[in-house]
């Protein structure tokens, strides 16, 4: 049941991140592009807690909350520089 468990969200975190990939690549403004790599973020974050889950170990934590931090302050800090494009 893990094995199957373990494909199955292997499969959807792929396709998740090629959709993202899609995104950051097709987009056709900078905030669908921010859009594009914190939907990317997200789904690494996700993919790095379900193995953690998976293989019932926390080591992997003090990763999850850096990785957390770093998108919110990436988000954050683009977005500001995309208003003050825009204006």
């Amino acid at each position: 049941m893990t094995t199957l468990l373990a494909v199955a969200l292997t499969g959807l975190f792929s396709a998740t991140a090629l959709l993202a990939l899609a995104r950051i690549y097709r987009g056709p403004s900078l905030l669908d592009r921010i859009v594009g790599a914190d939907l990317l973020l997200s789904t690494m974050l996700g993919a790095v807690g379900a193995e953690a889950a998976i293989n019932r170990h926390a080591a992997t934590l003090p990763v999850l909350v850096v990785l957390s931090l770093l998108g919110f302050v990436g988000s954050v800090s683009l977005v500001r520089f995309a208003v003050r494009e825009e204006v």
